[in-house]
């Protein structure tokens, strides 16, 4: 019988029914990494690059979603603002980030929990499978009955709650023999590797990367659904549909054939590294800098080789600026500013906190600053936004930038149901403002509003599928030229705002994030790409 892992919050938590003799007696629903490690680490490509699956895997957020100081935060700010409906809360946070907990909790009529398996130290929870995060035998054991289907979404794949024969199927890109089927099985206690190309779908990864998440009243009640994070969504709507899919970006293919186990190895062709670089460079440098406190088991160097993967292929394949045209006239200068989206889905995507920005200067001859629009500050703001210097504020999306007090930022603002900004996933209602750069092929008209442009975005002729272009009309005044521009594009995966929102919380997990943040703020950011041009205009 196959089994859904989430129960879509309804907020009303039941329990479900006991497990059965049956099935305690069988092969048991999930192993911790360390089973499958000890076979698929010490491997190396032909050329001698080291494509170990355990180390690749236990540097990456997913085997680190349950140690996520800010996951963490954000849980506990979540039950703070909606105290009565802790329980569901975290029974639902959990399915992605405790999953195996989360489902022998169901197994025994319980809810998943977060809190009672925290804190990690040492490596490991004080309940076992909950530290493991997104385990190898979470990922491999899901079934493709439901994928692309809305009721997969929010963690709601399918999982085999108890075979008849002793035995779970484990799903791979490749097919095995019989006799290393037999070897795996008795090494894991169970599991039996099956070829099952689902895994290389992009319909997998959105069972847990596509979020709908329900807006909470006063009093508990559910009042609305908000598509927090939809990157499979925004996919599926482009024209990277058809030619890539999320494994072939995040998931990189070793080049020629490889051995992907130590123990009887054969050579395969096409393996997809466990590496899952994306969009969040800056939450292993902070598992690392604060590995003691938070349990983590990774090595130093391999969460340093995490980020700093993730960091290149941001830089190298989410972005291009190109500066389309210059001119100098009437006393300002006009610059057109091509932002071109290189990503299969929006640029920023996934958790509203990420946000991407412009930061524009003019120098004159002198090389002195006649202009400058989106400077990063050393606690995480951006110099002129209005949702950095007042919470109840946000930047509105600009076709043309006059002053320096306006700044691009690509972002998604929500706001709670006084139409006030929020951070707060439970409270927010809508999105008052979303203008992440669309992938190519997006068509604006026809996209589902759980994926549309939303504010002055959706109205801006040059805000299309692919690009943005935005004109920086910028007065010299008597400024002496020649004029040097230079446009550079950033990004935060946690921005200011979503970060010091929680200051006001008291809890561990929040005053602690709150002092990591504020220690490590200037490494919250990260260049992509930068474009510049010199000599605009005769010297005077």
């Amino acid at each position: 019988m196959r089994k859904h892992i989430a129960s879509h919050i309804p907020l009303v938590l039941s329990l479900l029914a006991a497990p059965s003799a049956d099935l305690l007696a069988e092969a048991p629903a999930f192993q911790t990494s360390d089973r499958c490690i000890a076979c698929h680490n010490g491997l190396t490509t032909q050329t001698g690059e080291d494509i170990s699956i355990g180390f690749d895997w236990r540097a990456s957020m997913m085997a680190n979603s349950a140690r996520d100081p800010y996951w963490q935060a954000a849980v506990r700010r979540e039950t703070i603002d909606h105290a009565g409906s802790s329980g569901a809360i975290q029974d639902e946070c959990a399915t992605c980030h405790m999953t195996m907990a989360r489902f022998q909790a169901h197994s025994a009529g319980r809810p998943g929990q977060v809190f009672s398996h925290l804190p990690i130290q040492d490596g490991f929870s004080n309940a076992g499978l909950a530290g493991d995060g997104v385990s190898c035998t979470v990922c491999h054991q899901i079934q493709d009955g439901n994928f692309g289907e809305r009721e997969s979404f929010v963690g709601g794949f399918l999982i085999d709650d108890g075979p008849a024969d002793n035995k779970r199927l484990i799903f791979g890109q490749y097919n095995v023999d019989a006799g290393r089927q037999a070897v795996m099985r008795s090494s894991t206690g169970g599991f039996e590797p099956t070829e099952g190309r689902h895994v290389e779908e992009s319909e997998l990864c959105a069972t847990c990367h596509t979020l709908y998440t329900h807006t909470l009243g006063p009093n508990g009640d559910v009042i609305g659904e908000l598509p927090e994070q939809a990157p499979y969504l925004e996919w599926r709507h482009s024209s990277y549909r058809e030619s890539r899919s999320c494994q072939s970006c995040h998931m990189p293919a070793v080049a020629g054939e490889t051995a992907i186990t130590k123990v009887l190895g054969q050579p395969r062709d096409g393996f997809l590294r466990h590496v899952f670089r994306g969009g969040n460079f800056f939450l292993p440098k902070m598992l690392n800098r604060y590995r003691n406190e938070l349990g983590v088991s990774a090595l130093p160097q391999e969460l340093e080789a995490m980020s700093a993967r993730s960091a290149e292929h941001l830089q190298l394949r989410s972005a291009r600026i190109t500066l389309e045209s210059v001119e100098l006239g009437g006393g300002r200068v006009e610059a057109d500013l091509s932002i071109q989206n290189l990503a299969g889905h929006k640029l920023p995507t996934a958790y509203p906190s990420r946000r991407v920005w412009l930061h524009v200067v003019l120098r004159d001859r002198e090389g002195e600053v006649v202009f400058e629009s989106g400077a990063a500050e050393p606690n995480g703001r951006i110099e002129g936004n209005d949702n950095d210097r007042d919470p109840n504020l946000y930047e509105p999306h600009h076709a043309e930038i006059r002053q320096a007090e306006q700044v691009q930022i690509y972002e998604a603002i929500m706001v709670d149901r006084n139409g006030q900004p929020t951070t707060g996933l439970l409270s927010a209602v809508r999105f008052k403002k979303d203008n992440r750069l669309l992938p190519a092929g997006f068509a604006k008209e026809t996209a589902d509003s759980d994926i549309a442009a939303q504010g002055a975005a959706a109205e801006d002729a040059n805000f299309q599928g692919g690009r943005d272009q935005v004109r920086y009309s910028i007065p010299v005044g008597s400024s002496p030229g020649p004029f040097q521009i230079e446009a550079n594009l950033w990004y935060q995966p946690i921005s200011y705002r979503w970060a010091r929102n929680l200051d006001s919380y008291d809890s561990s997990e929040t005053r602690r994030f709150s002092r990591y943040y504020g220690a490590m703020a200037p490494a919250s950011r990260l260049l992509l790409t930068t474009q510049a041009a010199a000599g605009i205009g005769a010297p005077r």
